[in-house]
């Protein structure tokens, strides 16, 4: 089992989940965050801190988020390593609850 970045990261990019991260599985990208999840050992600490509930548990994802399990598991092999908490992107606050965000995902 594993949690997964979801869709509402996408622009917003909030780190303050990695801050609490135990074993370091989040990944980084140009405007969203990444689990790996053969890393995350499901203590589920990062859910609770993301401040646009983009975090969830792989059990809890809705039949449209589904793919976010892959795209995390693909993206977390290739972006770099996030140890730190850094500032959410500028206009974070406006992209928060946006519908149809997939197509802005920079890889």
């Amino acid at each position: 089992m594993t949690f997964v970045v979801t869709e509402n990261c996408i622009k917003c990019k909030h780190t303050d989940c990695v801050e609490v991260c135990p074993v370091d599985c989040f990944y980084e990208g140009p405007n969203f965050l990444a689990i790996h999840p053969d890393e995350c050992i499901d203590c589920g600490l990062c859910e609770p801190e993301c401040p646009v509930d983009a975090i969830l548990a792989e059990e809890e994802l809705s039949e449209d988020q589904q793919q976010f399990l892959q795209i995390n598991d693909e993206l977390a092999r290739e972006w770099p390593n996030i140890t730190q908490k850094q500032e959410p992107l500028p206009d974070a606050k406006q992209w928060d609850g946006a519908p149809d965000k997939l197509k802005y995902l920079e890889r």
